[in-house]
């Protein structure tokens, strides 16, 4: 089958006829994987991160730093090689820095975090360093990062669009010092200025000057990683000034990381259990952490389950109904999707507020869930900053993608429920979950 058939067939979602009984082993977070591949790549020794993610947005940023003079050693036992390909118990990444350099072009394909991360790693890179990606990334915001590295001394050439293609010409070294910038759009603006500062011969103070900032978590989860690697970080969270993140000057230290599994990706497993009645547990999950993912517990609890952290993992059992939900998603956007398809499919109406900065993720997501919902017989209708979900009897169809991965995992909760679901490229779940459908089969035993 040829790439492009691979984007443009239509995957039969596979309908539950029964309660799902299953055990879900979710690969490692993404979004710890990157954290952690930038964080190794600017320390001062070498590095490991055991059982990272290995997908399109990881591979990207390995291949990334690679470019910049960074050596990444995959490593994978032979008895572990099966589930390695996703991140398995069997694979370690060795990271040993190098001194930065370009010339180099880097492909971000359409993964956030490379493309917001990177180029502060490549002003202090010693040369100029080129990026680009999909044409989806082109119009997706840059501005936070770019005005602020501009800010802070740094000359980027990007024709004034504050958004892909462009090229930092890094110096070797960068100052670093105070900065505004306005992250309302994207929370990750603030995490790849925190994730470079230590190296910035000043460090860096961030103030967010925006009236909203999504995704707190995220951030929280940069400040924690920063730390475990032995930088200094003030922030809101710990009696620090509101809105403001200031790191100091210091060595990165190489740790030994091993990455928590991806709680976001757990998300349409647990929403598996929830939509037939059934049980789903994943293991490894952890009892403290700063993933979204986790606030999955208290939200598809009162959407009609219920859960229990043992020794096994979390367990996740669905009470045969579901309810609608009135919630505030500003802190786990990425959580949408998968709420919206289960809200499709509840007894009573749901509200999804504080999501607007969804409509520069992947794809304008506000959007496509109203079409994709609507298009298989819902009513969903889109207000200034979410959604308004009044269930309906769906019907099969099309359920498109938009190079989502989230869309296709969203459309495949449906097809649970609703026989005659076709998704659309679900290869694009190869973003986050190179396995998605093989696990999703293996979970209903298709």
């Amino acid at each position: 089958m040829t790439e492009s058939s691979v984007h443009t067939a239509h995957w039969p979602a596979p309908y539950a006829s029964g309660a799902v009984d299953a055990t879900v082993t979710v690969p490692g977070s993404k979004s710890v994987t990157n954290r952690g591949l930038v964080l190794a790549a600017l320390a001062a020794e070498p590095g490991w991160l055991r059982r990272p993610l290995r997908s399109r947005d990881t591979l990207l940023m390995a291949d990334a730093l690679r470019a910049l003079g960074v050596r990444i050693e995959e490593t994978v036992s032979s008895s572990s090689a099966a589930v390695g390909a996703t991140g398995g118990t069997g694979e370690a990444w060795r990271v040993i820095p190098a001194g930065l350099h370009g010339p180099a072009t880097i492909d971000v394909g359409n993964a956030g975090t490379v493309m917001r991360f990177l180029p502060p790693v490549a002003a202090l890179a010693d040369g100029p360093v080129r990026f680009d990606g999909d044409p989806r990334s082109y119009e997706r915001p840059l501005h936070g990062v770019v005005d602020a590295l501009r800010a802070l001394g740094t000359r980027i050439d990007d024709d004034g669009r504050g958004a892909l293609p462009l090229t930092v010409h890094g110096g070797g070294a960068l100052d670093g010092g105070r900065v505004e910038i306005d992250a309302s759009s994207s929370s990750q603006f603030i995490s790849a200025l925190l994730l470079s500062a230590p190296r910035f011969n000043q460090g860096v103070e961030v103030r967010h000057t925006g009236a909203t900032l999504p995704s707190l978590p995220h951030i929280r989860m940069t400040v924690d990683m920063l730390r475990a690697v032995g930088a200094q970080v003030d922030e809101p969270e710990t009696g620090g000034e509101p809105n403001v993140w200031r790191v100091s000057p210091s060595a990165v230290l190489g740790r030994d990381l091993t990455v928590e599994p991806d709680l976001s990706n757990a998300q349409p497993f647990l929403a598996a259990a929830l939509v037939t009645g059934g049980r789903v547990t994943i293991p490894d999950w952890p009892a403290h952490t700063t993933q979204p993912g986790d606030a999955l517990r208290e939200i598809f609890t009162a959407m009609g389950g219920g859960c229990e952290l043992t020794e096994r993992g979390l367990e996740f059992t669905g009470s045969g109904r579901i309810h609608g939900i009135d919630v505030d998603l500003s802190e786990v956007g990425e959580l949408t999707p998968g709420i919206a398809a289960v809200a499709a499919l509840a007894d009573s109406p749901s509200t999804l507020r504080g999501v607007a900065h969804l409509r520069l993720h992947e794809t304008d997501r506000l959007a496509a869930l109203t079409a994709e919902i609507n298009g298989l017989g819902g009513d969903v209708s889109e207000t200034d900053d979410g959604l308004r979900i009044r269930p309906r009897p769906l019907h099969g169809g099309v359920f498109h993608t938009y190079d989502d991965h989230r869309m296709a995992t969203a459309g495949s909760i449906i097809g649970l429920a609703v026989d005659g679901v076709q998704i659309e490229n679900v290869a694009t779940t190869a973003k986050t979950l190179p396995d998605f459908t093989e696990m999703w089969t293996e979970m209903l035993k298709v």
